[in-house]
């Protein structure tokens, strides 16, 4: 069984591989998008059809969106190893942290609508943040520390710089603390598993955001990109904005116009069913760590998790995902305005932010909730999930990618490096048939 501390390594390590396969993967060249979308998917239906089977995954979908036409599915399996019911594009999948995107575009909404500042601290809405101390040695000492000399903002929640301690990347009597005190903005399972229980969370936003006011930041806010829960503490800052519960919200702006009719915090009783099971990985072998009909994503969460805490399917997801390629259109309706979609996929880091190599993942450019491509990758917005999951879009193109499958940590099996290769590989022969 993994410790905690090589369940930090393993979502440190699994943030490079995630990124890596799912940025990079998106770059299908614009000029390839004359050909049907069957050609477009010869190579992805290979690398579906081998990772699928005993001694492999269960299942696993692949989208591929297309301006103009019906998305392209590949769905292979079933939805666990003893499930007969298979895979589809309507499968519940637990995207975590690809709950980000979502939140971030939330955000952009209500900095539209000049309702909160991209710059505004958000001590404007939740006092208790005023006053923060910062640790003098990150993940050192919880009571050595200094009074932090810049306020936090809402851009530094959403891009993740506001020094904010995660459980899930901090060390030492800092993470520990966390944990003691219930800060834990994510739920894995319902079975007390080594290095994934991390024990009673605390109840309602509220709570949380007042539990992470009083917890040391670990670097002083604006100073340096650290993957944090900014994105769940502003689920609280959208609540008291808007008067809402942060799933209202969602609901009224995001899921409801965009016909997301399966994405939420909570899987209902009757679509049991269609939920996959999630493994954990053992020595080289899938263990089933979340089974659908005692999912913890049955139970109401303890608090709303802007950061990872939605269930979703491929077909709901790529919507979001087309939504914002279409620069704040589906299907000719509007869900947010332009200028709204393009803040949010431009690049936030605050100017100090260094960039370069950081987790050991490639990190020039951060927009709201997920990472912008620079390069290369010019144009591409999008994240990753802790159970495998990744969703992108290319903003040049308006094509839209993803895979669903899920298994924990998503780098203990080659699944995501080799999808990008098959992505591109499918790219580059219709570039030079055209």
């Amino acid at each position: 069984m993994m410790e905690r501390s090589q369940a930090v390594l393993s979502r440190r390590e699994a943030l490079a591989v995630t990124l890596a396969a799912g940025l990079s993967a998106s770059l299908a060249p614009s000029r390839a998008f004359a050909a049907s979308a069957p050609e477009l998917a010869g190579n992805l239906s290979a690398f579906a059809s081998k990772w699928v089977g005993p001694g492999k995954l269960p299942g696993l979908v692949v989208a591929l969106g297309l301006p103009g036409r019906d998305t392209r599915y590949i769905a292979r399996g079933s939805q666990g190893f003893l499930d007969t019911d298979a895979m589809e594009p309507d499968t519940l999948f637990r995207i975590y942290s690809m709950t980000k995107p979502v939140t971030g575009m939330a955000t952009m909404i209500l900095v539209d609508e000049g309702k909160i500042g991209l710059d505004q601290p958000i001590a404007d809405f939740l006092p208790k943040f005023a006053k923060m101390m910062v640790q003098v040695t990150p993940d050192g000492s919880i009571t050595d520390l200094k009074p932090a000399k810049t306020q936090i903002t809402v851009r530094h929640l959403i891009t993740h710089t506001s020094g904010l301690a995660y459980g899930i990347v901090q060390t030492g009597p800092i993470r520990d603390e966390l944990f003691r005190r219930g800060l834990i903005p994510g739920s894995v399972s319902r079975l007390k598993i080594p290095g994934l229980d991390r024990g009673l969370h605390v109840k309602g936003l509220a709570a949380f955001a007042d539990g992470m006011a009083s917890m040391p930041l670990v670097y002083e806010p604006g100073t340096r990109w650290s993957y944090s829960p900014g994105l769940d503490l502003m689920g609280r800052v959208i609540e008291v904005v808007t008067g809402q519960t942060f799933d209202t919200f969602l609901q009224e702006r995001l899921f409801g116009p965009l016909d997301m009719t399966s994405t939420g915090f909570r899987v209902a009783a009757r679509d049991v069913g269609r939920l996959a099971t999630n493994y954990g990985v053992l020595a080289g072998k899938l263990v089933p760590i979340d089974m659908p009909q005692n999912s913890v994503f049955l139970d109401k969460p303890p608090f709303l998790f802007g950061g990872a805490g939605l269930v979703s399917t491929p077909h709901d997801y790529d919507r979001f995902l087309r939504m914002i390629g279409g620069y704040g259109k589906l299907h000719g309706k509007r869900v947010m305005s332009e200028a709204a979609v393009r803040m949010g996929t431009s690049n936030l880091l605050p100017p100090a932010v260094p960039t370069g190599k950081i987790m050991g993942m490639k990190l020039d450019a951060f927009g709201a909730g997920g990472r912008v491509g620079r390069g290369a990758e010019e144009g591409i917005y999008g994240w990753s999930g802790a159970a495998g999951t990744v969703g992108t879009v290319d903003m040049r193109s308006g094509l839209t990618s993803g895979i669903y499958l899920q298994f924990m940590p998503p780098n203990a099996l080659a699944v995501l490096p080799e999808f990008q290769q098959a992505l591109r590989a499918d790219a580059t022969a219709l570039l030079e048939r055209d």
